[in-house]
C-alpha cells in the first residue's frame, strides 16, 4: 500500500468555463490555467504521482509546453492513471476536498465522483468528495480562487 497527497489552487477569472472534477459547472468565472485549470483533477494527479514516488504534475505536464495548452485535465488524469497501472498499482480509495466560497458544489458531487471513478476504474463509492468554504477569509473566501486537496491510497495489483 502507498499513500499520496495532492494540493492545487487556481485563481478565478472572467470568460473561462469552470471545470471541477471533470464537470462543467455553470458560473460566471472559470479557473485560470495553462490547461482547463481543473484544481481537483490536478490534485488527484499529484496525489497519485506522489504515492508512486514520481515528480509532480508541473514536471510531467509543464505549463510552458504548448502541447498542454487548453488540454482537458481529464486527459492528464488518464495519463497519470496509465503510469500508475504500468507500475502495478490500483486505487484503493480517493478522498477529495474542494475549497470554494462559491458556487455551491454539492449538486455536482455525484457527477464529479462518477468522472473520477470512471477514469481510475474504481466504484464511485471508493471516491469521497466534500465541498468546503473559507468562511469569507483570504483569496478563496473573497471568491478570487478555488483550491483542492486530495489523499489517495494505492494497492499493488
Amino acid at each position: 500500500m502507498r499513500i499520496g497527497i495532492g494540493y492545487d489552487i487556481h485563481r478565478l477569472e472572467e470568460g473561462r468555463p469552470l471545470i471541477i472534477g471533470g464537470a462543467e459547472i455553470p458560473y460566471g468565472k472559470g479557473l485560470k490555467g495553462h490547461s482547463d485549470g481543473d484544481v481537483l483533477l490536478h490534485a488527484v494527479c499529484d496525489a497519485i504521482l506522489g504515492a508512486l514516488g514520481e515528480d509532480d504534475i508541473g514536471s510531467r505536464f509543464p505549463d510552458d509546453d504548448p502541447a498542454f495548452e487548453g488540454i482537458a485535465s481529464v486527459k492528464l488524469l488518464e495519463d497519470v492513471a496509465g503510469i500508475m497501472a504500468g507500475k502495478g498499482f490500483k486505487i484503493k480509495n480517493v478522498d477529495c476536498i474542494v475549497i470554494a466560497e462559491e458556487p455551491k458544489l454539492g449538486p455536482y458531487s455525484g457527477a464529479i465522483k462518477k468522472t473520477i471513478a470512471g477514469i481510475l476504474q474504481v466504484p464511485a463509492g471508493d471516491v469521497g468528495f466534500k465541498a468546503k468554504t473559507r468562511e469569507r477569509m483570504g483569496d478563496i473566501g473573497r471568491g478570487d480562487a478555488i483550491a483542492a486537496q486530495v489523499v489517495v491510497l494505492l494497492k499493488e495489483e
